[in-house]
């Protein structure tokens, strides 16, 4: 399996450089975000040896378990939905939570952040789909609220991310991705503020992500395969 992972690693970095490349950007500057959500940390080591250094979770609860027992020069995310109760414990495993969905999950980071003495980098994830099944503020809702984003001070806010529908094609995600750095390209001009990072794409249409702007692409099937379930 070890040389399986190394090989679908490979093949999804220079899917991302041939992205970067087709798009006019400069490479190396999109990174990997390898999503071990529900896979052991054994399999997650064997990405490890094959020198993939961040990973993404989405439930604090197994990252808690699995993060101790894989080297300390990783870089974790917490991709996607934060209950309010598991932020402190999100703020001692995570170097960025991706995917804070509402002012007052903002406000709750900023709370536990002061108790901890920590100064998180995040995501706002943005549902630019308008799926009711999915977190997120709307993009209208987003700059509304941006003025009193902005004043939490403590939490720093490094860009915004989304989670487009399941599509047949990876081409039908690119309209999800144009109105991400849209929505961003608006902040940053209204606000006079600097958001570097947009996390979008997966599996099958990170290349597309890579083309719209993505500097984070969290990838886990084309890596691990096909998810655990437990």
């Amino acid at each position: 399996m070890e040389g399986r992972i190394a090989e679908n690693l490979e093949k999804v970095r220079t899917a991302i450089l041939e992205a970067e490349q087709a798009s006019g950007r400069a490479p190396g500057r999109v990174e990997l975000v390898a999503v071990s959500k529900t896979h052991p940390p054994e399999v997650i080591q064997e990405a490890v040896n094959a020198g993939q250094l961040v990973f993404g979770e989405n439930r604090v609860q197994e990252a808690k378990a699995k993060i101790p027992e894989l080297p300390s020069k990783l870089c974790w995310h917490l991709i996607g939905h934060l209950q309010s109760n598991k932020v402190r414990v999100a703020l001692r495993l995570f170097e960025m939570i991706q995917g804070v969905d509402s002012v007052e999950l903002l406000a709750e980071i900023q709370a536990g952040a002061e108790q901890l003495g920590a100064f998180p980098r995040v995501l706002l994830q943005v549902n630019v789909s308008g799926e009711s099944s999915k977190f997120g503020f709307s993009p209208e809702g987003l700059l509304r609220q941006m003025e009193l984003i902005l004043g939490i001070k403590r939490v720093e806010i490094l860009g915004l991310m989304t989670i487009p529908p399941l599509a047949p094609r990876a081409e039908d995600s690119r309209k999800y991705f144009v109105r991400l750095r849209e929505v961003r390209d608006r902040i940053e001009n209204e606000y006079r503020i600097v958001l570097p990072h947009l996390s979008m794409g997966m599996s099958g249409d990170f290349r597309v992500a890579v083309e719209e702007g993505a500097t984070l692409v969290p990838v886990g099937t084309a890596i691990f395969g096909e998810r655990r379930h437990k």
